[in-house]
């Protein structure tokens, strides 16, 4: 027995017995599909040998296939059972290999070169490899590597775009357009420009104008953290079944996720009180030092290096429970549970997940460059501000509603092309782990209706 979680979205019936697919049981058997029977061999029968063999035949369990060709006419007997790939022969029922012609007669011991030493004992000669891992959507079902998962990712949202691609807008353009607001409306006001660049300004002044900048940064936070999260749980949802190959519409995955979306908002409002948290604790003996009047350069140095250190925690800690959000759409977690998931599912694999989402986050900042900046030019040649314009907000020039807009629509490209990237790369990264350490490919082949050899397959994995 296993404690492992099943696939959840969209899951598969449990084994009869209670087990998880895949789990052992007491005895150390599993719920694979066991190897066929294999075809009874002449002469150990108790109803007699055929018409083409001799009367007389050696005791049971001492039979071994003739060595010299058959006589004419006469049948060579199936060779016997051997390990391999779901326990058929080559060319039987089930194997992998040549039909009618899977080698000549002889022992079996595996798979491998016809004829030697234990022939059919490796991978090599005529096979050219392990057969290929079932890939019913946009991965293998396999442990993947680097490349696969960033190709999955792009595979999902080129594959379902109208369904990927809408969401992600929706979130762009709520997102950007509470940017838009704040700073048409707020940084724009001649008033609050004014107030930020005289330097004789009032302490009531520029208490209500910071004031009223905080209001609108905090409602713009509050958006952009609402849709995000919504958008999160639905392209969760839509990544785990492209994995199986099934597409969904953005209304069945909001069906879906909707129940678990409550319990995401509280996990990244736990996960913030831990940053916080880990941020005030590194900051607290520089703290102490200033309430205890202790000398400038040793607060100062104590803020420093307390920050640096807490900071290299906060590093770890992110990149310990950055899965923890797919643990709680996709396994039905509680928040707590999910944080557990992620921190087991990291373990012995910190650096090959931070390098994995590092190298995804890099490459969707540079997408999103490559879209904002030629749109920003834009602007500010539109706008009449030049280079002026974009740094605008940084001077006494305010600017004008025509770089606004074009600024924001080459944001909202930008961010709708970018989270599909990110969101996909944390989700087939969780799954890889669950693969690797659970071997949750068996699950998802069987939810996915996939017969034939699953991602169990022996030898290197391409860029992991």
């Amino acid at each position: 027995m296993t404690d492992t979680p099943g696939w959840a979205s969209p899951g598969s019936a449990p084994s009869p017995d209670g087990r998880e697919p895949g789990a052992s049981g007491p005895d150390g058997s599993t719920d694979r599909p066991g190897p066929a029977e294999p075809p009874a061999q002449p002469g150990a029968h108790p109803q007699g040998p055929g018409p083409k063999w001799s009367s007389e035949q050696p005791p049971a369990g001492q039979w071994s296939a003739p060595t010299g060709p058959p006589s004419p006419g006469q049948a060579p007997p199936p060779p016997p059972p051997g390990p391999g790939w779901g326990g058929a022969q080559p060319g039987g029922p089930g194997g992998y290999g040549g039909g009618a012609h899977g080698g000549p007669p002889g022992g079996h011991s595996g798979y491998g070169t016809p004829g030697g030493p234990g022939a059919w004992g490796g991978w090599n000669g005529g096979w050219g490899g392990p057969p290929p891992a079932a890939k019913p959507g946009v991965i293998p079902l396999r442990p993947l590597g680097v490349g696969e998962i960033l190709d999955g990712a792009v595979s999902t949202m080129r594959t379902y775009w109208r369904t990927v691609l809408g969401i992600s807008l929706t979130v762009a353009v709520l997102t950007q357009l509470g940017v838009l607001l704040l700073q048409g409306f707020v940084l724009k006001n001649s008033e609050t420009t004014a107030t930020l660049n005289n330097p004789d300004a009032s302490p009531d002044e520029m208490l209500r104008v910071v004031g009223s900048l905080a209001v609108g940064s905090g409602a713009v936070l509050v958006i952009s953290v609402v849709a995000g999260i919504i958008a999160t749980a639905l392209l969760t949802t839509v990544t785990s079944r492209a994995v199986l190959g099934k597409p969904v519409s953005a209304g069945e995955a909001w069906r879906d996720a909707r129940h678990q979306v409550p319990k995401l908002f509280g996990l990244l409002f736990l996960l913030g009180l831990i940053s916080f948290g880990v941020m005030l604790a590194g900051a607290l003996p520089g703290i102490v030092c200033a309430i205890a009047g202790g000398g400038k350069g040793a607060t100062v140095a104590l803020f420093a290096l307390g920050l640096l250190a807490a900071l290299v925690v906060l590093v770890w800690l992110t990149v310990r429970f950055s899965l923890s959000s797919p643990a709680l759409m996709l396994e039905r977690q509680g928040i707590v549970k999910s944080i557990g998931r992620s921190a087991k599912l990291v373990r012995g694999s910190w650096w090959r997940v931070l390098g994995i989402q590092l190298l995804a986050a890099i490459i969707a900042n540079i997408v999103s460059s490559l879209v904002v900046i030629p749109f920003t030019l834009i602007a500010g040649a539109a706008g009449g501000e030049g280079m002026v314009g974009i740094f605008s907000t940084a001077t006494s020039e305010t600017p004008s509603w025509t770089f606004l807009i074009l600024s924001a629509i080459g944001s909202v490209i930008g961010s709708m092309l970018t989270l599909p990237i990110n969101a996909g790369v944390t989700v087939l990264l969780y799954i890889d782990q669950r693969i690797r350490r659970e071997a949750l490919d068996l699950e998802l082949a069987r939810a996915a209706g996939v017969q034939g050899p699953t991602a169990s397959t022996p030898g290197p994995v391409p860029g992991s």
